[in-house]
């Protein structure tokens, strides 16, 4: 299976960015672990902080991957255009967050992706990365 993680705004921050929320491992740390508990799956990885960018690698994504994990960071709770190109796909997407967004503060309870997802993975921390694959696994049995 050909997944892709898409990580959005400040995830390239992981480690260092608020540990109480977001923990204290990388993301290449999350990424090595991933590969290496599913080394039969292939795994690319793309962050950004530029909203147009994470656009454009959705809509790539169509026909190339089976299936596409996405952390649309604080995008999630504003960006419409986002939520629509997840709305165009016919590539599954689960959306995953690695906070609670749903114990956070209003804004974050807003998704304008979730309304599109396969399904949304909440509050495991960056385990919640590797829940998204089992979904993605499990829905291609």
């Amino acid at each position: 299976m050909n997944i892709l993680i898409i990580n959005g705004p400040n995830l390239n921050l992981l480690g260092k960015r608020e540990p109480e929320h977001y923990g204290n491992k990388t993301f290449e740390e999350v990424l090595d672990a991933l590969r290496g508990y599913y080394p039969d799956c292939q795994i690319d990885y793309f962050q950004s902080n530029v909203e147009g960018e994470l656009i454009d690698r959705l809509q790539a994504a169509e026909g190339a991957y089976d299936g596409v994990i996405l952390n649309a960071g604080g995008y999630t709770h504003t960006s419409v255009a986002i939520g629509d190109t997840v709305a165009a796909l016919d590539v599954p997407v689960v959306e995953v967050h690695i906070s609670n967004v749903m114990a956070r503060e209003p804004v974050r309870q807003i998704s304008f992706i979730a309304p599109y997802a396969r399904g949304v993975i909440s509050g495991f921390g960056t385990d919640g990365y590797r829940l998204a694959i089992e979904a993605l696994l499990l829905s291609r049995r």
